[in-house]
């Protein structure tokens, strides 16, 4: 079982691809992080479970439906009448996606403890705002402690929301006090500028890796993805072309793939993440590449079933 933990939102995007404008319409569409994640791995057919809490409101229900029509489990996601979070988007000319939250005292940051996670829990994934915004990011600093202890897989993607970190320099230091107890790091090369507080990002990388993850995954928007594993491979696949509409849930795609790709190939603990050759490493990010191109192909985070990946089945 994969356990996915975060937030499950309603951005609202520009009517169409394009830019948008200040007098355009704006239309709702399912997202937030976690919930991207699950999607992407339940339609590629893993056995994925949604840990969060939604909104008893018509968001709340749709965002519920939806995890169940991509054979998702729902067990873990709690329910609550505070108001589902929004995201307003801002589309550029390249589709690239900047936003505005909001988020105050919504259903998603009041997550409580689940306790110990379903028996068969392989895999636990966290990042974004979920892991910011107090209560849930303690709660879920707690669920990520646990799940290492015993032994488990845990993948951190940050997906930095700047806007919401309010004191950057004690965001920056929590997260290296995961990384310890994280076995994949994936994060894209604008959070690792962010996070490392500069353009070269390379020190910052190796020091990271070096706390603990087996494997850390770069991904390099149209220049592709980029694996640094424990044996000191680097190993890249470029992107596949693609007319973008935008790159909402892109990178929340290639999270979502390598967890589907993880599960289907029996790595199950830190150990045997570390024993990935260049190989299968370099299957799995091209997986992952394709994936994510017929995401930013389509408005909105709309990752693909199995049936659209032929190579998959």
């Amino acid at each position: 079982m994969i356990v996915v933990g975060g937030e499950a939102l309603v951005d609202l995007l520009p009517d169409g691809a394009g830019v948008s404008t200040v007098d355009g319409p704006l239309l709702p569409r399912l997202g937030g992080a976690g919930f991207n994640v699950a999607i992407a791995a339940g339609r590629l057919g893993a056995e994925v479970s949604f840990l969060s809490r939604l909104s008893t409101d018509s968001f709340g229900a749709a965002l519920l439906a939806a995890l169940r029509e991509s054979t998702v489990d729902t067990s873990l996601t709690q329910r609550g009448d505070e108001p589902t979070s929004l995201a307003v988007a801002g589309v550029g000319g390249d589709g690239s996606a900047d936003y505005t939250f909001y988020v105050e005292g919504t259903a998603d940051r009041l997550v409580a403890d689940p306790g110990p996670l379903p028996a068969g829990t392989t895999i636990l994934s966290l990042g974004a705002f979920s892991l910011v915004l107090e209560p849930g990011a303690t709660t879920y600093e707690r669920v990520l402690r646990a799940h290492a202890r015993a032994g488990g897989i845990v993948v951190l993607d940050p997906n930095v929301r700047s806007s919401l970190v309010s004191d950057p320099d004690a965001y920056r230091a929590r997260f290296e006090s995961w990384l310890p107890d994280i076995a994949l790091l994936k994060l894209s090369v604008d959070d690792a500028r962010w996070l490392a507080g500069c353009d070269d990002i390379e020190p910052a990388v190796r020091r990271w890796q070096a706390a603990g993850p087996a494997a850390v995954v770069l991904t390099r928007g149209a220049d592709g993805l980029e694996c640094r594993t424990a044996r000191g491979d680097t190993i890249t696949v470029p992107a596949v072309p693609v007319e973008v509409a935008d790159t909402v849930g892109a990178g929340d795609t290639v999270h979502g793939t390598l967890l589907a790709w993880l599960q289907r190939n029996g790595v199950t603990s830190p150990a045997a993440l570390r024993e990935l050759s260049a190989g299968e490493w370099r299957t799995a990010l091209e997986f992952a590449a394709e994936a994510a191109a017929i995401t930013a192909s389509r408005t909105g985070a709309q990752p693909p079933t199995a049936a659209e990946l032929p190579a998959w089945l």
